[in-house]
C-alpha cells in the first residue's frame, strides 16, 4: 500500500492563492487534516510551520517545491507559476469535496483583459452535456480565497444541479494581475466584478435565464455592491458568512493586510450597512454561529434590514467560518443543499 501523509491546515480557504498547499484563517477550531497519497514523496508527515516573519516550510515535498512555495508571490506570474507546480498534491488532497466531485462537469479557464488594462483569470463550470441549464451563478471569493481550490468542488457540485458556475479572481488575488492582496479602490474592484459577469450574463448559454450571485465573506460585500449597482439585474443574492459591518475581522488572517487595502475593507463595510435598507432581491444568508471572522450577528442585522420581501436566514450551530468547505463532511454537504434547494425553488419560479 502506498504511504499516507497528512497535510493539516486551518480550513476556511486557501490563503491568497489557489496554489500553496496550506490555507490560512484565525480560528484554532478551523482545522482539516486532509490524508493525500503522494507520488512524490515517502515521508509520513507532511505539515506546515508558519511565523509572522517566516514563510510556511513545508515538509514531505522536495526542495524544489519548497524554493517554489517561498518565491515572492506579490506579482500574478509567480503566483501563476507556483500554482502549476502544485497541481499533483492539490489532485492528492482527500478532501470530500474532491472525492465526491461529480463527473461530467465541463469546465473552462482563461484570461481576459479587461477595460482598466488588468489580466484577469475566470473560469466556468457546466454540467454535463445534456443537461439543461436553469440558471447562472456568479461567485465572488472572500479576501483570503480565489477562485479555484476548495471553490472548484463546491462549484461542480452546483453545476451537477443543472447551473452555469462562473468566478474570477479579483485584481491582485489568485492568478489575476495585480499587488498581491492589494485593494487601492473597493469600487473600482466592485467594478471590475460587474464588468466581468455582465459578460457572462450576456453568453448565448445562460441569456434569458434567471441570474444569481453568490458571495463568501468579502466576496459578500462585493455581492452586496454589485447588487445595489444593478439592482434590478440579479434574480437572487446568496451570501455566506458576508462582511457588510464593521465588526469583520480583517487581521485575523495570517497574512498581514496591506494598510490601504484595510482602510477600504473598512470603508466598505461602513457604506454597506448604511445601505442595508435597500437590499431588495431574493436573500439566502448562511452562516456559522461560532465563526469569529464575520459575526453571524452581522448577519442578523442584514436580514431585520434588507427590505427583500423573499428573505431566508439559516444559523449553523457549532460551525465556523468555512461552512462551504471547512466543516465536517455531512454539515458542508447540509449548506450545498441548501443553497441548491433554494436555487431550485426560486428557478422554478421564473
Amino acid at each position: 500500500m502506498e504511504p499516507s501523509v497528512t497535510l493539516r491546515f486551518r480550513s476556511h480557504t486557501l490563503s491568497l492563492f489557489p496554489h500553496a498547499p496550506i490555507s490560512s484563517i484565525d480560528h484554532p477550531h478551523n482545522h482539516l487534516l486532509i490524508p493525500i497519497s503522494p507520488k512524490f514523496s515517502s515521508n509520513t508527515t507532511l505539515s506546515v510551520a508558519a511565523t509572522a516573519k517566516k514563510k510556511p516550510s513545508i515538509e514531505g515535498v522536495s526542495e524544489e517545491l519548497n524554493a517554489m512555495a517561498s518565491q515572492n508571490l506579490d506579482f500574478a506570474p509567480s503566483r501563476r507559476r507556483v500554482r502549476a507546480a502544485f497541481t499533483e498534491v492539490h489532485q492528492q488532497l482527500d478532501h470530500f469535496l474532491f472525492k465526491t466531485a461529480p463527473p461530467g462537469i465541463r469546465t473552462e479557464e482563461g484570461y481576459e483583459r479587461n477595460s482598466r488594462g488588468l489580466e484577469i483569470f475566470c473560469k466556468s463550470w457546466m454540467p454535463e452535456s445534456g443537461v439543461p441549464l436553469k440558471a447562472a451563478l456568479c461567485f465572488c471569493h472572500g479576501y483570503g480565497s480565489t477562485c479555484t481550490f476548495f471553490f472548484e468542488g463546491i462549484a461542480k457540485r452546483i453545476a451537477a444541479s443543472g447551473y452555469g458556475v462562473y468566478a474570477m479572481d479579483y485584481p491582485g488575488f489568485g492568478l489575476s494581475e495585480g499587488l498581491h492582496g492589494y485593494i487601492p479602490n473597493f469600487d473600482d474592484l466592485v467594478d471590475d466584478v460587474i464588468e466581468h459577469f455582465t459578460k457572462i450574463k450576456a453568453r448565448p448559454e445562460v441569456r434569458g435565464l434567471p441570474r444569481f450571485i453568490l458571495g463568501q465573506s468579502m466576496g459578500g460585500a462585493i455581492a452586496l455592491k454589485v447588487h445595489l449597482k444593478e439592482q434590478n439585474t440579479w434574480d437572487g443574492v446568496i451570501l455566506v458568512a458576508p462582511m457588510c459591518k464593521a465588526g469583520y475581522n480583517v487581521i485575523s488572517y495570517d497574512h498581514p493586510t496591506r494598510l490601504k487595502t484595510g482602510m477600504e475593507l473598512l470603508s466598505a463595510t461602513q457604506e454597506i450597512e448604511s445601505q442595508l435598507h435597500k437590499v431588495s432581491a431574493p436573500l439566502l444568508i448562511l452562516h456559522g454561529a461560532a465563526d469569529q471572522v464575520t459575526d453571524p450577528l452581522v448577519s442578523q442585522f442584514l436580514y431585520e434590514k434588507a427590505s427583500s420581501k423573499d428573505k431566508t436566514l439559516k444559523i449553523y450551530e457549532g460551525s465556523y467560518h468555512g461552512i462551504l468547505e471547512g466543516e465536517p463532511d455531512d454539515r458542508i454537504f447540509a449548506v450545498h443543499n441548501d443553497i441548491i434547494s433554494w436555487l431550485d425553488f426560486r428557478c422554478s419560479l421564473k
